[in-house]
């Protein structure tokens, strides 16, 4: 049985990049770049001012100053500012020729002659020099960048209008049980309903992955073995959620290895998610996730959506935290690392939440994310600083 530690080394050490294809600015938001992107033009590309003011002489401080031009962003300055001249200048507007700074206009008034002078002892500079932020060439943007907005805006500035970027992974969700029905059915006596393929679908749709919902299947192997057939035939990965455990109709890792999957592992020394399984195929990729919505909820989180970002070429960073925690925590079995919901106080403490196990579901609601108990230990004592991956 792997541990957490050595199943993440395991899964990304086995991803492959699945290919590239450009895609519109408009789209690029969440995908991952494939490609270094350079700026087509120098940032800023003229001098330019910070602020809206009146360019002059630094030397000529503190005035006063005659304006003999106002200059609109946009606009080019049609002269240049000699000794005791200054332009009204805009943001973003071109610095004229012969001036070095630029008076911000609250630091400014007018004399009784209709001049400028500054109230000021001294000024900033504030002017957005030539280049100082990128040259033409440079690049801006790194291969493996996951684009978020503030990358978009870098992404306009340099001209990329079609990026480059890693396909997305295609994922087909198998649903397995009897015992489910979907969402919109009332569940009978021994029923209940399928929450796991949503959950599944959400967080990885968030991963940017273009996902295939495969439906309910009973925990029967021809229907099973036919479903996964046409799941591999159309898809990067497929995500089972249930029959991995040791029950009599667990029929996942026998229907993977007959289908040609070798299992890298079948068991993670964690709780929840001890019967997460993990294959590889010539060309797919396949995990078995556990039937509790907390166990799948957290698997998916913590493996299946790092996996999945390492296909498209992002070296995903755990967002691993470290808080004090708010009481004493203790467990009886410390043979598994546990993974147990935690909100924040406000303290600036973590505190466990009232959690019944995998199938509390509602627990996580309102949850900050997961504090890990490590194997082996039992005992935490309260301010101890505690791991947490927040959600």
């Amino acid at each position: 049985m792997l541990s957490f530690d050595e199943a993440m080394k395991l899964i990304l050490g086995k991803a492959r990049l699945l290919g590239s294809e450009t895609v519109p600015l408009a789209a690029a938001c969440g995908r991952v770049l494939a490609r270094d992107v350079v700026s087509d033009v120098d940032m800023p590309p003229f001098d330019k001012s910070a602020m809206d003011g009146y360019a002059c002489r630094r030397e000529d401080l503190p005035g006063p100053f005659r304006v003999i031009e106002t200059i609109q962003a946009g606009v080019e300055p049609l002269k240049a500012v000699g000794s005791g001249e200054c332009a009204k200048i805009m943001t973003g507007a071109r610095v004229p020729q012969g001036a070095d700074c630029v008076l911000m206009v609250e630091h400014t008034e007018y004399n009784d002659d209709g001049g400028i002078c500054f109230m000021k002892t001294a000024t900033e500079t504030n002017i957005c020099f030539h280049g100082e932020d990128v040259r033409k060439g440079e690049v801006v943007l790194r291969r493996g960048t996951r684009l978020d907005p503030r990358h978009i805006a870098v992404l306009a500035a340099a001209g990329c209008v079609l990026p480059e970027v890693a396909c997305r992974p295609g994922v087909g969700i198998i649903a397995t049980g009897g015992e489910l029905v979907e969402p919109d059915m009332i569940p009978g006596t021994a029923q209940i309903r399928n929450s796991n393929s949503a959950q599944i679908r959400a967080r990885l749709e968030q991963a940017c992955a273009a996902v295939t919902y495969y439906g309910i299947v009973p925990d029967e192997e021809p229907q099973l073995d036919a479903a996964f057939k046409r799941a591999l035939a159309e898809n990067d990965v497929v995500v089972f959620s249930g029959g991995v455990s040791m029950g009599d109709f667990d029929f996942v890792p026998e229907i993977m290895a007959r289908n040609g999957i070798e299992i890298l592992f079948d068991a993670i020394a964690v709780k929840p998610g001890k019967p997460t399984t993990f294959g590889v195929g010539p060309s797919v990729y396949c995990f078995g996730l556990p039937g509790n919505p907390v166990s799948t909820f957290m698997q998916c989180e913590v493996l299946v959506k790092p996996f999945l970002y390492a296909l498209m070429g992002h070296a995903y960073q755990a967002p691993w935290t470290q808080w004090p925690l708010a009481d004493s925590f203790s467990r009886t079995k410390e043979e598994r690392e546990a993974w147990i919901p935690v909100v924040r106080t406000p303290e600036g403490t973590v505190l466990p939440k009232p959690y019944h196990g995998s199938a509390h579901s509602t627990a996580l609601v309102d949850a900050y994310g997961f504090m890990v108990v490590p194997q082996k230990v039992a005992h935490i004592q309260e301010g101890t600083l505690v791991r947490v991956w927040p959600l």
